[in-house]
């Protein structure tokens, strides 16, 4: 799996579906998310229909590249109501150093779970579901459970080509001295190594660890999420609408009251 393939050749059952595909697939594929997050505010399922209340469970949210908290504004509005305590990530837009951006996700994990008295879970977007490993692997005494959204944990790379320009680009702005922004060196240095090192250790057993993954995601390619260390779940989702997907949200409404331990 790699972000160079090719989107000339002939697409090859299980490509990622950027493979071959025409404009107009692309530009179908951009309006999605807005056609998943109607449905989901359609589903019984936001209104709480068959979930079970949280529990008081505390559950940490972490966005993906180039997002910020309100982009999981959805998803903490239905936590909140479903009887979870919520805690934001404060990352504003994700594109800091994977190093540090972790650092301060873990002190903020810290912090919410000794205001709460208990370990917390975390349910983290794309990149955001890559540092919630990273942490669950960090502090397992902390963490109750993870779920991941379209995350290639296996190949943080495996992206569409667009996206890894994208991501080439703020690597550039960072490298000039951009502030706050992530440099080559987190993608193919020292940096990018000592991170592929962390993913390389085994995931802690007893930490419940999710991955959900979709076949028609136009950002990451699905089988970059396909983690051995995580009970890996399909749906039929955009990437970005992972956040706002009646299928998620029946999901986090099963999973997440058994790591509270309701029944």
């Amino acid at each position: 799996m790699t972000s160079t393939t090719s989107a000339h050749r002939a697409r090859d059952e299980g490509d990622p579906p950027w493979v071959g595909a025409s404009p107009v697939a692309a530009a179908l594929a951009a309006q999605r998310p807005w056609r998943e997050a109607a449905a989901l505010l359609r589903s019984p399922v936001w209104r709480g229909r068959g979930v079970p209340d949280g529990g008081g469970l505390p559950v940490l949210l972490v966005p993906g590249f180039l997002a910020g908290d309100p982009s999981l504004a959805v998803m903490e509005r239905w936590l909140r109501a479903r009887g979870y305590r919520t805690c934001t990530s404060q990352i504003r837009v994700n594109v800091d150093c994977t190093r540090k951006a972790v650092e301060r996700l873990e002190r903020r994990l810290v912090e919410f779970t000794d205001r709460t008295g208990r370990p917390a879970a975390v349910v983290g977007q794309s990149r955001g579901g890559l540092f919630a490993k990273i942490v669950a692997m960090r502090r397992p005494d902390r963490v109750s459970g993870i779920v991941t959204l379209g995350s290639p944990n296996v190949d943080h790379m495996a992206i569409n080509p667009l996206v890894a320009a994208q991501v080439r680009l703020v690597a550039a702005l960072g490298s000039v001295g951009v502030p706050g922004v992530f440099v080559d060196d987190c993608l193919q240095g020292r940096c990018a190594g000592e991170l592929a090192a962390e993913l390389d250790r085994p995931f802690p057993a007893h930490v419940p660890y999710v991955s959900v993954h979709s076949r028609s995601d136009w950002v990451v390619d699905w089988r970059a999420c396909l983690d051995p260390a995580a009970d890996n779940v399909e749906i039929d989702s955009s990437h970005v609408g992972m956040s706002v997907h009646p299928e998620v949200y029946r999901l986090l409404g099963k999973r997440l009251p058994a790591l509270a331990g309701v029944r």
